[in-house]
Order: C-alpha cells, then sequence, then structure tokens
C-alpha cells in the first residue's frame, strides 16, 4: 500500500437512483473510514443534485453535513428556504433534523457531500448499501443484491433497514425460509417494517407462508 490514491470523477461508479439523481460512491470506492464523502450529478438540469432527506431516518448517521457544489449551479432547500448555490459554494447543515435538498440548475453541476455525526467515531450509513444495490435490484441480479445486503450487516449487525432489504432480495430469488427469517428479523427490530411487508411485491412469494409478519 502507498498510503495514497488518487481518482478522478468519471472514473468512479455512477449509480441512477430517483429523480434523475446520479450517485457517485467516493467513500466506498476510496475505502474512507474517518468521515462520509460522496459525490452527486443529475441526469438533466432541474433534476435531484441531493436527495430530500434528513439525517434522522433508519438509513442515516444523525450527520452533520457540508455540502460543497464543485461545477454547475444548484438551488438548495434548507428547512423551507431555498438558496442560490453556484460553483464555489459550501452549504453546512448542523441540524440532523433538517430537510434538505438540491436541484440542479446547470447542465454538469457537481456537489460533493461530506458528513459525520459529532463527538462519536465515524460509522458507515446503511443507505449505501441499499443505493450500491439499487442497480442489481432493478436487473434482478439478485444474488449480487443479496451479497451487498450481508456485506452491510456485517458492518451493521441486526439493522432493521438491511434486514428488510435483504428479505426482499432473497424472496425474490426463491430463498422463502431465509426471506422469512430475515423479514422477521427486521420487524422485530422495528416494527414499521411489518407495514410496509404488507403491500411489498417482493414479498408475494413468501406471503402465504405461516409466520409472515404483515
Amino acid at each position: 500500500m502507498s498510503g495514497w490514491e488518487v481518482v478522478r470523477l468519471d472514473e468512479l461508479d455512477s449509480i441512477p437512483l430517483f429523480e434523475g439523481l446520479v450517485w457517485h460512491p467516493v467513500r466506498r470506492r476510496l475505502g474512507i473510514r474517518a468521515f462520509g464523502m460522496n459525490a452527486y450529478t443529475s441526469e438533466r438540469p432541474g433534476d435531484m443534485v441531493v436527495e430530500e432527506h434528513d439525517e434522522t431516518g433508519g438509513g442515516a448517521g444523525g450527520h452533520e453535513e457540508v455540502y460543497l457544489v464543485l461545477s454547475g449551479r444548484a438551488t438548495f432547500t434548507l428547512g423551507g428556504e431555498k438558496q442560490d448555490a453556484p460553483a464555489g459554494t459550501f452549504v453546512f447543515v448542523s441540524d440532523p433534523a433538517m430537510r434538505r435538498k438540491a436541484i440542479a440548475e446547470e447542465e454538469g453541476t457537481v456537489v460533493l457531500a461530506v458528513g459525520g455525526e459529532p463527538g462519536q467515531a465515524y460509522e458507515i450509513s446503511a443507505w449505501e448499501y441499499y443505493f450500491a444495490a439499487m442497480p442489481a435490484f432493478r436487473e434482478e441480479r439478485w444474488d449480487d443484491a443479496i451479497a451487498l445486503m450481508q456485506e452491510g450487516l456485517e458492518e451493521k449487525p441486526g439493522h432493521s433497514a438491511l434486514l428488510y432489504s435483504l428479505a426482499c432480495a432473497e424472496s425474490r430469488a426463491g430463498r422463502a425460509e431465509e426471506a422469512l427469517a430475515h423479514l422477521q428479523a427486521s420487524v422485530a427490530g422495528d416494527s414499521k417494517y411489518a407495514d410496509r411487508a404488507r403491500d411489498d411485491s417482493d414479498f408475494d412469494p413468501i406471503r402465504g407462508l405461516p409466520g409472515f409478519p404483515a
């Protein structure tokens, strides 16, 4: 190991998520363990370049976050207030509960996000694993999706959201007993996943099994 690495944005994975948002996993690519870091672009002007979220949900890490607009221009909405952010703008969100999002206003808009929880050693957020697995879910590559969820659970044992996503993939892959066991474990950790499973078509193959928690 040399102790350093150089990577260009166009050498990172480009993973389309939703509403035109494209994720470029910096932390995951470089193996950073001290803080979270990711880059985001959009498919076209007017699309999302930072997803609407806060840092208090099940997959989040309770982070303070800094967003740096590297190129182009974005409009951030922070707690309901809009903020113009041309290239070179830093946007700091100190309150984990604040809702935030950003829309790309120009072609080639790139936003870099850096975050961590104050006073705590950094832990990888669970959402990284479901975002990484999105292409596998879309393409029905269930073994790959399962492997990514298992990777996440090695990092975050017993995490309800990861167990739920693992159960989805196992159900679609025909692994009924494993899917049911992991869904039950997910619901035991957070009862909201029983409600979610009720209408989730991923569980149609196992819905009739005894012990299905919805």
